[in-house]
């Protein structure tokens, strides 16, 4: 259950907030006045406290003053009815998360309330990389016990002890939040705030903004001024998920942070300095990136300071036993009961699969057989037919089978291609290759960019980019 703190003078807005958080997930504790609240704090313990900025007695700038003095992980999101004083953009430069403007929209309020509490979970839920599962007292963890995770292990507790920008490289679904928290946790920031931003998922029109924060009159709809994930951590850590899909533009400011700590918020003139650490992830191979054009190299080498690859699952299938237990104990512990058995022939069922989706695809897998269990133990028949073997005829080929001739066919195309390359110096054999995926990507899908950008595990915007730069259009006849 979430605890959320509410500081207001005013009752109505009390009882709204009663009204629209009455929800058995939340528990929430109210307070008329700075002065309450900080004595409210200590024995409520709340995950996040939301804070007016006007109040009598101690206004709401100097609570934070003494919040953030008292507990700097502690999330405060302030409220104002006078968006644009300078009153409540100096409470955000003290680092309260974010601000809502009065009369507020309860939609709106339980969207920035469900990110902040994501976010403090974030910061209080410590990641253990311990090799063995010898303890259950930890509900998030890296586990495994195969050689490349004891590399990444002895990895993480090098660049912990240091503030050296980290680059985590790995597929979807290895964990790499998992790793960039356990850095966080295990270093000398581990008392200041930390922020994941994902850089795929917020349009990139708005990902500078979102970083950066923009000033009033920015651009449209920017009716007053923001803070952005920089600001709001400063002296902590920040996560840069995703970070291959950033626009040039973004590329530059980051590199501007990493190189001087300095930045300038969009439609701003004036130089911003912050302390803050970057951990930045991405599933792209990034030097390919950077030979085609598409990443700045001086970035690339301003992040790869320290370099953790997290290994797919299919590449470390000695560790799935161990992560399956570990799912059922986690499950376990979130219904509250006994955690329930596995067949042996389960188990061998998933340590021959090829696994795509990596370690949130066995979770995911041993989520949906412990509903579809008839009893307290796991039998295969409750795996998803794919793993189970029991698919059919639409099962999936035997995966080893199917890596080994896609590698085969891959080195073989790679052989020809460098072969081309030392007869004709003018030809560029990444952006060669590059420009034909796409055509055969919109080949495949009938120039169906949605599914085509799908399909080379692009963005549309990034597909449409590459369709420009590459002139394809032009030559595609598809029917």
């Amino acid at each position: 259950m979430s605890k959320l703190l509410l500081i207001d003078d005013e009752e109505d807005v009390r009882y709204s907030f009663q009204r629209i958080f009455n929800s058995p997930e939340i528990e929430l504790a109210t307070a008329s006045s700075g002065e309450e609240g900080l004595k409210v704090i200590p024995k409520f313990k709340p995950d996040l406290v939301l804070m007016d900025v006007r109040m009598g007695g101690m206004n709401g700038l100097e609570t934070l003053r003494r919040l953030r003095a008292a507990n700097p992980k502690l999330l405060v999101i302030l409220m104002t009815a006078y968006g644009t004083t300078q009153t409540a953009i100096e409470a955000m430069k003290l680092g309260a998360y974010d601000y809502l403007l009065k009369p507020f929209d309860a939609l709106k309020l339980k969207e920035i309330v469900a990110n902040a509490l994501k976010a403090a979970r974030d910061m209080q839920q410590v990641v253990s990389y311990e090799p063995l599962l010898e303890s259950e007292d930890y509900e998030l963890g890296i586990v495994g016990r195969s050689e490349p995770m004891q590399q990444v292990f002895k990895l993480i507790g090098q660049v912990a002890a240091s503030d050296a920008t980290a680059l985590i490289t790995g597929e979807s679904g290895t964990g790499k939040e998992l790793v960039a928290r356990a850095i966080y946790h295990h270093s000398n920031r581990s008392q200041q705030p930390f922020l994941a931003v994902n850089c795929a998922a917020i349009p990139e029109q708005l990902l500078e903004s979102e970083l950066f924060g923009h000033e009033r009159g920015a651009f449209t709809g920017a009716t007053m001024q923001r803070i952005g994930k920089f600001e709001q951590c400063s002296k902590g850590t920040i996560f840069l998920d995703e970070i291959g899909d950033m626009t040039p533009a973004t590329q530059t400011k980051i590199l501007r942070v990493l190189q001087s700590g300095a930045f300038e918020r969009v439609g701003g003139n004036q130089p911003i300095q912050v302390d803050v650490r970057v951990i930045a992830a991405t599933n792209k191979p990034l030097e390919a990136a950077v030979a085609a054009k598409q990443f700045r190299e001086d970035l690339f080498y301003r992040l790869n300071v320290v370099r953790i690859h997290i290994p797919p699952l299919r590449e470390r299938r000695e560790d799935v036993p161990l992560l399956v237990n570990y799912f059922l104990e986690k499950i376990a512990r979130e219904q509250q009961r006994k955690p329930k058995s596995i067949a042996a022939n389960v188990i061998k069922a998933l340590g021959k699969y090829h696994w795509p989706g990596n370690v949130r695809e066995l979770e995911n897998a041993i989520r949906r057989a412990h509903v579809m269990a008839k009893s307290d133990a796991i039998l295969q028949s409750d795996l998803p037919p794919e793993i189970s073997g029991q698919g059919g005829s639409g099962a999936t080929p035997p995966p080893a089978t199917a890596g080994e001739a896609a590698a085969t066919d891959a080195a073989t195309f790679a052989r020809q291609l460098f072969q081309w390359a030392r007869r004709d110096p003018k030809l560029k054999v990444i952006p060669a290759v590059e420009r034909e995926l796409v055509i055969q990507a919109l080949k495949e899908t009938n120039n169906n960019q949605v599914h085509a950008a799908k399909l080379l595990g692009i963005t549309r915007a990034t597909l449409r980019k590459r369709i420009e730069k590459f002139g394809i259009q032009r030559e595609l006849n598809v029917k």
